[in-house]
């Protein structure tokens, strides 16, 4: 069984770099791969790999600044998820582009409370996430902000900013928290008074809400292999195109457009035929790895992100 570890955790580190060699020799000693993200204002990465390896790096990263109560989300997957490992350095770990204070956020709201908050007269409800994952699942009634990246958010933000306001509360949410911490953060730095988000993230919400009582709709897109994920956090339905890396529905894979390991509806005519051409032959490439039963690197995911 291969553990999956999704964490994230604001934390001051005056010089992330000296963390870095440490958190690199660790997973490779203990078999884990995943990305890593660090700054000064913390963590946020996806890490995989046997149980025994994850808890040896996660009780690393506890002793690290600020991050004794560090948050993990957990599942599982059959085969690792990660091609490779990778612990970067970045400016922030979650890229918005405005200094906020991402202790400064809104309020939590647990899982088992979602439902009535959602449902309440009054509530608008926010996914934070950028539109190729919407497009794989949300919650009924949320309002898709069309981003590209968490970076387009403030601009989205203040062109709709007297309609957010006249809300009685604001509800977000996000894959794993991360990006609603931020956001919250934003929103309440800009004078929204009643702002909440999702504890624990829509992966929080698949692991504790039972399907019958879920408001969740569709399935949940992830950074990596599994490509999104369902209640209960099982492997969902969606594979990823290699030609534009987004997640490809059963209909999706049913169109005419769509050639596995090449192109997908959203992609099929944005590519010339040299690009194709490489496609195909990166495609009949990990084919023949696989059937050989070596690992291919195919091609890489969206930024990495919760």
């Amino acid at each position: 069984m291969i553990q999956v570890a999704a964490l994230y955790r604001f934390a001051s580190f005056p010089d992330p770099a000296v963390l870095r060699g440490q958190l690199l020799d660790l997973c490779a000693e203990n078999g884990v791969k995943g990305t890593l993200l660090l700054a000064t204002e913390g963590i946020n990465g996806t890490i995989a790999g046997p149980p025994a390896g994850i808890d040896r790096v996660l009780a690393h990263i506890r002793t690290l600044p600020d991050c004794a109560d560090l948050e993990v989300k957990f599942s599982t997957a059959g085969t690792m998820p990660f091609h490779r490992l990778k612990v970067r350095l970045k400016r922030e770990i979650v890229t918005m582009g405005e200094a906020v204070d991402p202790h400064a956020v809104g309020t939590y709201v647990a899982p088992a409370d979602w439902n009535a908050l959602i449902e309440q007269s009054g509530t608008l409800v926010i996914d934070t996430r950028n539109a190729y994952e919407v497009r794989v699942g949300s919650f009924d009634g949320a309002v898709d902000p069309h981003t590209a990246s968490f970076s387009d958010f403030p601009a989205w933000f203040r062109e709709h900013r007297d309609e957010i306001a006249n809300a009685d509360r604001v509800a977000m949410f996000c894959t794993g928290g991360i990006r609603c911490e931020k956001a919250t953060a934003l929103l309440k730095a800009e004078g929204i008074a009643d702002v909440r988000h999702l504890k624990g993230g829509i992966l929080q919400y698949l692991e504790d809400v039972p399907a019958a009582e879920s408001r969740w709709r569709g399935e949940c897109f992830v950074f990596d292999e599994r490509v999104a994920v369902g209640h209960g956090l099982t492997p969902g339905t969606h594979e990823l195109c290699r030609g534009c890396r987004m997640p490809v529905s059963s209909a999706d894979r049913s169109s005419p457009l769509f050639e596995e390991g090449v192109s997908c509806p959203a992609c099929h005519g944005t590519r010339d035929d040299s690009a194709r051409a490489g496609y195909a032959e990166r495609h009949r490439q990990a084919t023949l790895a696989k059937a050989r039963g070596h690992a291919h690197v195919g091609a890489s995911y969206p930024k990495t992100t919760l």
